[in-house]
């Protein structure tokens, strides 16, 4: 009966007081113990993120009554004085919790627990506290813990010379210091933060601190006497986060104070204006709304610039809701005033060519798809402005895929409605149906075949429409495309202990009517993707969307060879040509081909192992076998020293009939140089050079330190624009992050 009493004494005790100090803190002192600790599998130095803090020591767990087991060397019963004592190597095991001690002592009488020498207390998280002495009182609703010292399971660790929980739960830290840095003997941590006394208010949920400092490898370098948050039991709470800082020519030096306004559990805004030395202020927020079927998600800027008598600003808007099990609304809204607001204020996506808003509703049903979308486009490159810029609505789209009968079979029925309007004149109105049939067989030897058959039907409504050779066009017109295709594979493949290697020659025939696109009548606006490559070579309708039918017959053949290792990793050669039979008026024109042979297109990967992985597309002349196109990209090397190169090459336009419209030489190449110099320290390099021009793109490197409780790091860079109304000015950025504490960076 007193041994039961005495460990639900304890244990009690220790769960609602002591392991609140172990449970939920992330901290690394200065300690030095003779105890070992099973070690924890630390976080990878690229992924700090905060987690926990000093205030965690604060939260207490819910307790429940659980199965109680212990040792000792040594029990003691002293029944005229009701004490119970227990001595020698004690442990004692509740659920998750281990408490070790030299002695731990229960006055039943007082109502009196007391935990002394070598105090070890682990949970199953991977926390361990140690104290001198733990000390309960008063039906254990008061604590005293001397000399705590915890190390967290991600190897932060918090001390301080007493722990003192009263019986209103508030609980009192003096003299405390936290750190998440490793340290040796005899060494300060990289930063630690030392109090003189930390409270807990669990009334008002508030952490309050006196006589704070943060020190900087032992050197104070900032003080407050005192300074409050919210416990850790507290979600999320209106206040102040941590400053951002910037500075470029167009603004000048500028600091972004952010305020987090906590306007319910799923719903917040963030004031962060921008004030800055040559512009003032430009007026920024962040809008979050999360519903039980959605989110809406939404930032903007506004500045009035004084100089150019012109308002500018930005909005990025998303939002999604879930209508019912079926309907799913989204949009994406994307808007810059100008050109080179993005640019100047060092905004989110301020290297994209142009932004792409969209509205849309999509419907999902078991093998039915049915989507209403509109899309509106915002050209913000130099290079790009003087196109006629499109905007679509409506986009409407239904398919539906039968199910499988007994032999395979399925159709597959496609219904698109576009409506396409350009800023300067032309409109296009277009209405789209496909209706095929699918047969797939295996054969008894293997052989793979897939028998295609499809009806595409185009009724179009043109408005204005100025044709290449000078025309204009408004009326309405129709087509009419049947199709039918073949596909014929068969895979051999060899199989040893260490390596499986996949042999696939395929062959495709297309046969379809040898018809005219009517290109003077339909413009062309969404199948300008008009080339072949390995991607597309063996479908059956190479364009991208629908106003372009790939017209008249043809066979495409290819081998297709992967190795699969164990130790070599995984590689693959892909080699492939196509024959047309007649070359009147289909996608053989529009990319350059020469004669019903088109050149040969392949594409060889290879990543033998982690040091080394390249992926090489390419175009070879079917004639001469010169390169008509190619792209590389590969990584090669350790951490130690690591190269990644990207190479991309296109011949001069008049090789391709369908680019006339643009210059499409292009020889490119980037490279990034890394290394990672020491455990903490790395360095990188970077360079994107125009070949054809002999003048680079942009350039620049970087600096990072990053250790277990810490980061920085500065990059520099610069861009070389064809806007002449860009300065080309270098672009410095960095960022100081403590972990669990925060950072300041610039944007």
């Amino acid at each position: 009966m007193h041994k039961k009493m005495l460990l639900t004494g304890l244990s009690a005790a220790l769960l609602a007081n002591t392991s609140a100090a172990v449970e939920n803190t992330d901290s690394l002192i200065l300690l030095n113990t003779d105890k070992t600790i099973e070690e924890t599998k630390p976080k990878s130095l690229t992924k700090i993120e905060p987690s926990r803090n000093i205030t965690d020591v604060f939260s207490t767990p819910v307790q429940k009554e659980t199965d109680i087991f212990f040792t000792a060397d040594e029990m003691q019963n002293d029944s005229e004085n009701n004490l119970i004592t227990a001595s020698g190597n004690v442990e004692i095991i509740r659920e998750d919790l281990t408490l070790k001690a030299d002695k731990v002592i229960y006055d039943q009488t007082a109502d009196h627990v007391l935990a002394v020498g070598n105090v070890v207390l682990l949970d199953a998280t991977g926390n361990v506290l140690f104290a001198d002495q733990i000390d309960l009182r008063e039906h254990m609703k008061r604590a005293d813990v001397n000399n705590i010292k915890v190390v967290l399971r991600d190897k932060t660790r918090l001390a301080a010379r007493s722990f003192h929980k009263k019986s209103d739960d508030t609980k009192v830290l003096r003299y405390a210091v936290y750190t998440p840095c490793d340290n040796c003997r005899g060494e300060a941590p990289l930063w630690q933060i030392k109090a003189g006394k930390v409270m807990h208010n669990p009334v008002d949920q508030d952490v309050e601190y006196q006589n704070a400092f943060l020190e900087l490898k032992g050197v104070p370098v900032l003080y407050t006497p005192y300074f409050s948050h919210p416990d850790p039991s507290v979600e999320r709470r209106s206040g102040f986060l941590f400053p951002r800082f910037m500075s470029n020519n167009y603004l000048g030096a500028g600091i972004q104070p952010q305020y987090f306004w906590n306007i319910s559990p799923h719903e917040n805004i963030i004031f962060n204006p921008l004030i800055t030395s040559d512009k003032g202020i430009i007026y920024s927020g962040i809008y979050s709304k999360y519903f039980s079927r959605g989110e809406l998600k939404a930032s903007g800027t506004f500045l009035r610039d004084d100089d150019e008598d012109k308002n500018r600003g930005s909005l990025f808007l998303y939002g999604r809701y879930e209508i019912n099990d079926y309907w799913v609304a989204d949009t994406d809204i994307n808007y810059a005033s100008d050109d080179n607001y993005l640019k100047d204020l060092s905004l989110p996506r301020k290297d994209d060519p142009w932004l792409t808003s969209r509205i849309r509703l999509q419907a999902f049903d078991n093998r039915n798809y049915a989507s209403i979308e509109g899309y509106y486009y915002d050209m913000l490159s130099y290079n790009l402005q003087n196109n006629n810029t499109p905007y679509v609505l409506p986009l409407m789209s239904y398919e539906n895929i039968s199910a499988p009968d007994k032999y395979g079979t399925y159709f597959k029925n496609t219904f698109n409605t576009a409506s396409v309007y350009h800023e300067e004149d032309n409109t296009s109105h277009r209405a789209t149906m496909i209706n095929s049939w699918t047969l797939p067989y295996t054969s008894p030897y293997g052989e793979k075949y897939r028998l295609v058959a499809s009806l595409k039907s185009d009724l179009y409504y043109i408005g204005q429409y100025h044709n290449d050779e000078g025309g204009d066009y408004t009326g309405t017109t129709a087509r009419v495309f049947p199709q039918v295709g073949l596909e014929w594979r068969l895979p051999f493949i060899k199989n040893t202990t260490n390596t499986s290697q996949i042999l696939e020659p395929i062959i495709v025939a297309a046969f379809s009517p040898d018809q005219d696109n009517k290109p003077e009548k339909i413009p062309n606006d969404d199948s300008q993707d008009i080339e072949i490559t390995d991607v597309n070579i063996f479908d059956l309708d190479r364009y991208a969307g629908y106003d372009r039918n790939d017209t008249g017959s043809r066979i495409s053949y290819g081998l297709n060879w992967s190795f699969y290792g164990k130790q070599w990793g995984r590689s693959s050669v892909l080699l492939a040509q196509t024959y047309e039979f007649d070359r009147d008026d289909n996608l053989f024109n529009v990319d350059g081909q020469k004669d019903h042979f088109s050149d040969y297109v392949g594409r060889i990967y290879a990543s033998p192992n982690e040091y080394f992985n390249m992926n090489y597309r390419f175009k070879l002349d079917k004639d001469d076998f010169s390169i008509n196109y190619s792209e590389l990209s590969s990584s090669v090397g350790t951490d130690i020293l690591r190269l990644n190169v990207s190479y991309i090459y296109f011949p001069e336009a008049d090789n391709y009939a369908g680019y006339d419209y643009i210059d499409t030489h292009r020889k490119e190449i980037f490279t990034i140089l890394s290394s990672k110099i020491t455990r903490n320290w790395s360095v990188d390099m970077f360079n994107r050079q125009d070949l054809v021009n002999n003048r680079a793109i942009s350039n620049g490197g970087g600096i990072i330190y990053e250790d277990e409780c810490s980061r920085f790091a500065f990059h520099v860079e610069k861009e070389y624009s064809d806007d002449p109304s860009d300065e080309n000015e270098l672009a410095f950025y960095f960022s100081f992050y403590l972990k669990t504490l925060g950072g300041i960076g610039t944007n």
